[in-house]
């Protein structure tokens, strides 16, 4: 309705305008000059403003669609020739005048369906990266994330697409979006250090505004501001400043500058000593010995020597004599001879000062406390043993060695009393006692938790023993595996060492199986797997160190020739490497490669136990000079830190396998913990801090703590000693 009313005032003003130009009175001139002179007279009418034109040309196209209201049409009288001429030059001019051309609306598509504008915002995108969305539009919608090929896909697209090389992906929207002639043109420009549109040219000439030459008029013509004629307050405040601070001495006036030449004499200095840097440097000698009541010549009597120094003076050679001269006494000063050795003495004093070296020595201000490292303090570094718990008693002689089963349940100790007993942990009762007839030189308890085997070394003899404890599926499929054996016809071996099954009373014992080797073995360790064992013969010459298979039951030597007397033997818990130590040294070998790969010095006298890190990358050693050596392997060949803390020799090291930790046993009747921390960054070095001493072994013997093993998951520390008797520290 409203733009009905519009539309109709609009046709009122437009007839109110042709009235004007019809009842206008002719001129008495010719019909150009009438004509003309309207034109300028009217003028005003090309000034209409084209908002109510487009007004008028949207209602009349209004009015055709729906019919409903017509225009008003212009009635008035017959024009005359003048008059007409008048009027039909205005209403051509009115219906001539310049309409701006309206766009098609189906030239292009203004539907926002397909619009998928990410409206996030300016965020990372990072943020989207768990999510299956990558934004939202402009209703509000999930954006999803397109379908993402592999490097097939990728691969396919690259030989297929001709588009490839200049199709890039939007991160907001996640589509690919392939760029055009004048997009690579404007980035090309932007890569060579250009304009991006090549049509700017940066080197128009240019057009001086506002030039030198004097104009009449001013560019601005505004009054004068009144703070141009009023003295200014802040500047008042900064001047005033600026004087206090002369006056304070905080700022000093420039000196005035002397433009006058200055005179000097080049000779003045000559006759003056200057030292150079030799005598700079100057080092005094050292000062005499002041002259004490030996060299007076009336002594005190107690500095007088008797007749018996006096003979001992004159038969000891000059060299030998304390002092260079006897003490004597004299009434007066004027009664003393001339020294005779003043001359040899001052003679022997030149000579020192002439050719004896001094040197400056510049000593360091150090206190104690900056010596000392900052290490962390050991309540932060808990959990660690500290108390003891529960001690084992059963053994009669001495407990040289223990190993704890994998699950932490039971524990196994050897003995000099020729027994091997089982022992609940948790509870420290004795489950079981094996009778062998010999020392118990070495126990391991097999680490595969599938079977249940203990393999104990019994003078020159390796027992493997199934204990029959825990699960009863464990250790009767340990019987049927072992069972399962089938000897091959052909197997030679040329190494004396013969396997045996048990029979009779030791398979009721829980022996299975008996290994017999030419010489004194000293230790038995188990491969990671539970399949091979190594064990240590150190008189076995170029056999020292044999490999066993468990399930095969065959023997390997994987050296040819000894290379020094072997102490003990490790296999690596990740990698197929063997560590053998010497007296002095550790050597690494690659199983698989068969070579020698590392050769680490020990800088100790005998190597006694070693250990190595769950990681693999760190190894610590014993030795029997009371040294604990940690190596870096990866770091160098040599000992990383070496630790003296224990009194005594070293009989055996142990890491955690959970925890930061590892153990000494010593002696001197005590097992040091210390917390060993290795960090995944190979630039940090390992922290190493003592933080506990485990005392209550007894010395018996001259020997104290033999043997300690952690516990396989808790921080628990089991250690066995010359007293008898196996301890448990929580």
């Amino acid at each position: 309705m409203a733009s009905s009313k519009r539309k109709v005032g609009e046709a009122r003003l437009e007839k109110e305008e042709l009235d004007l130009f019809v009842s206008a009175p002719p001129d008495d001139g010719d019909d150009g000059d009438d004509s003309d002179s309207d034109e300028s007279v009217y003028s005003g009418l090309e000034e209409e403003p084209s908002s109510s034109e487009e007004q008028e040309d949207d209602g009349s196209s209004d009015n055709e669609e729906h019919g409903t209201e017509e225009s008003p049409t212009i009635s008035g009288p017959p024009a005359d020739g003048t008059t007409g001429t008048a009027g039909t030059s205005s209403m051509e001019r009115l219906d001539n005048r310049p309409q701006q051309q309206q766009p098609d609306e189906y030239d292009f598509d203004s539907s926002d369906e397909e619009d998928i504008r990410n409206t996030v915002g300016n965020i990372p995108m990072e943020w989207y990266n768990d999510y299956p969305h990558i934004g939202y539009n402009l209703d509000g919608k999930q954006i999803m994330k397109p379908a993402k090929g592999d490097e097939l896909d990728e691969f396919l697209n690259k030989m297929d697409n001709p588009d490839y090389w200049r199709t890039v992906k939007d991160n907001t929207t996640g589509q690919d979006v392939t760029l055009t002639d004048e997009e690579l043109d404007i980035i090309q420009q932007i890569q060579t250090g250009k304009y991006p549109d090549k049509a700017y040219n940066p080197y128009e000439p240019y057009i001086d505004f506002f030039t030198h030459e004097k104009m009449i008029h001013p560019v601005t013509n505004r009054p004068r501001d009144k703070r141009s004629f009023i003295p200014s307050l802040i500047e008042k405040e900064k001047v005033s400043k600026l004087v206090h601070a002369i006056k304070m001495g905080w700022i000093k006036p420039r000196k005035a500058r002397d433009d006058e030449p200055k005179y000097y004499d080049i000779w003045e200095n000559d006759n003056q000593y200057t030292p150079d840097k030799r005598y700079q440097t100057h080092i005094p000698a050292p000062k005499l010995k002041l002259p004490g009541h030996e060299e007076s010549y009336n002594p005190p009597p107690e500095y007088l020597p008797s007749e018996e120094e006096i003979l001992a003076w004159n038969q000891a050679d000059p060299e030998d004599r304390r002092r260079a001269f006897l003490s004597q006494k004299y009434d007066a000063l004027r009664k003393v001879p001339a020294y005779a050795g003043f001359v040899k003495e001052r003679f022997e004093r030149c000579l020192d000062l002439y050719l004896c070296p001094r040197q400056r020595k510049m000593r360091a201000n150090v206190t104690a406390e900056d010596l000392i490292p900052k290490l962390p303090k050991p309540r932060d570094l808990q959990p660690f043993p500290t108390t003891l718990s529960i001690v084992y008693e059963g053994h009669t002689d001495m407990v040289r060695c223990i190993s704890v089963e994998p699950t932490g349940q039971w524990l196994v100790s050897g003995s000099d009393d020729e027994t091997l007993r089982f022992w609940e942990v948790a509870t420290g009762r004795c489950q079981k006692v094996l009778q062998l007839g010999g020392r118990v030189r070495s126990v391991a308890w097999c680490p595969n938790a599938s079977v249940c085997l203990v393999a104990a070394v019994v003078d020159s003899t390796v027992l493997i023993v199934n204990p029959c404890l825990g699960d009863k599926l464990v250790y009767h499929s340990t019987d049927n595996l072992l069972n399962t054996y089938e000897a091959p016809e052909d197997l030679e071996t040329k190494l004396p060492v013969e396997w045996e099954a048990a029979e009779g009373k030791q398979y009721d014992m829980g022996i299975r199986l008996r290994i017999t080797h030419p010489k004194t073995i000293r230790q038995v360790t188990w491969h990671g797997k539970g399949d091979y064992f190594a064990v240590v013969m150190p008189d076995g010459g170029n056999m020292s160190v044999l490999i066993h298979q468990l399930t095969k039951r065959r023997s390997q030597n994987p050296f040819r020739k000894s290379k020094g007397l072997v102490q003990c033997v490790l296999f690596h818990p990740i990698r197929p490497f063997l560590f053998v130590a010497t007296q002095r040294y550790i050597r690494v070998y690659n199983l698989l490669k068969q070579e020698l790969t590392k050769k680490l010095m020990a800088n100790c006298k005998w190597v006694s136990s070693m250990a190595v890190h769950p990681g693999g990358d760190n190894l610590i050693i014993g030795s029997y000079d009371s040294r604990l050596s940690w190596f870096d392997m990866d770091l160098s060949t040599k000992p990383y830190q070496t630790l003296r803390h224990h009194k005594r020799a070293l009989r055996q090291v142990c890491y955690h396998k959970k925890y930061p930790l590892f153990a000494s046993a010593s002696d001197d009747g005590t097992v040091i913990i210390c917390h060993g921390m290795v960090y995944s960054d190979l630039l940090q070095n390992p922290l190493i801090v003592p933080v506990k001493i485990l005392r209550g072994h007894k010395i018996t013997q001259n020997l104290g703590a033999l043997d300690c093993q952690f516990h396989p998951t808790e921080p628990w520390v089991f250690s066995s000693g010359a007293d008898t008797t196996v301890r448990l520290y929580t």
